[in-house]
């Protein structure tokens, strides 16, 4: 079975699941794949409106640590993803994903990364705001933030011809 601290994580993260199908946002499910491991969830993000990612649904993995919620998930999009802030493999680069305490590069206030106050709900929030307002100040994805600083009607056409082809349209 689960250690102490798993079993701390488990229960923790029990509650978020229970409060997250209560109490969804909208555009947002997520929730353990299996019931056997609840430290893999699978996220369904719908694109923001009034951004190129409108119309899109956007799946992705959580993957949990055994000492949640002291250290953060790891989160990776399963479809293809254009974004400055989602590496070209598809795993998320944002303020609150990243371990506590100070940033070595100077880039965050320690505020913005993570703490075990935040929740699945907070990052899935914060994900949805992320593609409705890339970070191009610290890019994940080079191309992405080239495009998006450059030719911001290229980068909009790439997404809707992305959100077209995750949709099988």
């Amino acid at each position: 079975m689960y250690n102490r601290m798993g079993a701390t994580a488990v229960k923790r993260l029990m509650t978020e699941y229970r409060e997250l199908t209560v109490n969804a946002p909208e555009g947002i499910t997520a929730g353990p794949i299996s019931e056997d491991n609840f430290f893999e969830w699978e996220a369904l993000i719908a694109g923001p409106e009034e951004t190129p990612y409108e119309g899109g649904i956007f799946s992705a993995i959580l993957t949990f640590p055994k000492d949640y919620p002291l250290s953060p998930p790891t989160m990776k999009f399963t479809c293809d993803m254009f974004h400055p802030n989602v590496y070209s493999n598809g795993v998320v680069c944002i303020s609150i994903l990243h371990a506590p305490g100070d940033d070595p590069n100077m880039y965050e206030s320690s505020s913005e990364r993570w703490s075990p106050v935040q929740s699945v709900e907070k990052i899935l929030l914060s994900v949805v705001s992320m593609l409705a307002e890339p970070n191009d100040e610290s890019g994940a994805n080079i191309e992405a933030c080239k495009i998006w600083r450059a030719d911001r009607n290229e980068f909009n056409h790439i997404v809707k011809e992305l959100v077209r082809k995750n949709l099988g349209l």
